[in-house]
């Protein structure tokens, strides 16, 4: 975690000009050293002179864009864990979910997708990365009723099976967006369902925060299975969205189905093509 702060210093020079990056490792722009050495191995007198420098050029920048240009940093923020800091970076795979620049190109920082003083929270669900450009653009000023995003989530529907799940006794693992239970009618053992809580049939049209804690579910019940069960080596992740596709509960709903050898005569014919038995061969 320290060397991933350290690099996104780094990568805002590297966006400068100031240092270049090789396979991971940054030196200065014309410097004989490589990687960080090459800044530690400076003068006393160069590294005043640097950092001299860089001072003057913030102040600069300050002078020509105004104090406001730093605001979106202190404005509704509380600080995030360093362990939570990392899961959404490595969710990321070091990329922007906006623009998707790489880590090495500029500088990732982690925000939340609504916004804190639009009432979202710092749960897993709610945090992205974005590039330091992208999220002194986005700041908090979204044109999108978040309000109204907010109080979507609570949506329920009287008579919705999945709706009633909560405190029902079957829940296996939860989080702010979504809840996992097993399958009351298992494909194999450890058949589970990862459901949004926010009523809605459609499982393609889930908010972003809801796509997030739906993976998040998805991942932690899969470690959890193939801790208990050493034969577990394949999985099948399958959604059915509308009557046609053979959606029978119309509250968006995955299906998280562990595969061991020989639980299937034709491995080949037992994955997703399945459901239409005429195209399961090739």
């Amino acid at each position: 975690m320290a060397r991933r702060i350290r690099n996104s210093w780094w990568a805002r020079f590297t966006f400068n000009g100031i240092t270049h990056c090789e396979r991971g490792t940054y030196a200065l722009v014309g410097g004989e050293a490589g990687g960080f050495c090459a800044a530690v191995e400076l003068s006393d007198s160069e590294r005043d002179e640097l950092l001299a420098l860089c001072r003057q050029r913030l102040d600069d920048f300050r002078e020509q864009r105004g104090v406001e240009v730093f605001a979106h940093r202190s404005r509704h923020r509380t600080p995030i864990s360093g362990s939570i800091n990392y899961r959404v970076l490595t969710r990321a795979r070091g990329r922007c979910e906006c623009c998707g620049a790489h880590e090495h190109q500029r500088a990732l920082e982690v925000a939340p997708i609504v916004p804190r003083n639009q009432g979202g929270s710092d749960d897993l669900s709610n945090l992205q990365a974005l590039c330091f450009r992208c999220n002194a653009g986005k700041r908090d000023t979204d044109s999108t009723d978040f309000r109204g995003l907010q109080a979507s989530y609570a949506l329920r529907e009287a008579g919705c099976v999945f709706c009633a799940l909560e405190g029902s006794g079957r829940v296996l693992l939860e989080n702010e967006l979504a809840l996992c239970i097993a399958d009351a009618y298992p494909v194999t053992p450890g058949h589970s369902l990862v459901i949004p809580r926010r009523h809605g049939a459609n499982g393609l049209a889930l908010h972003q925060p809801e796509w997030n804690a739906v993976v998040e579910l998805l991942k932690q019940r899969r470690e959890q299975l193939s801790a208990a069960d050493a034969s577990i080596s394949g999985w099948n992740v399958g959604l059915n969205s509308g009557e046609a596709a053979g959606q029978t509960v119309f509250h968006a709903h995955w299906h998280l189905i562990p595969r061991r050898r020989g639980d299937c005569a034709q491995p080949k014919g037992g994955g997703v093509r399945g459901v239409i038995p005429s195209q399961q061969r090739y």
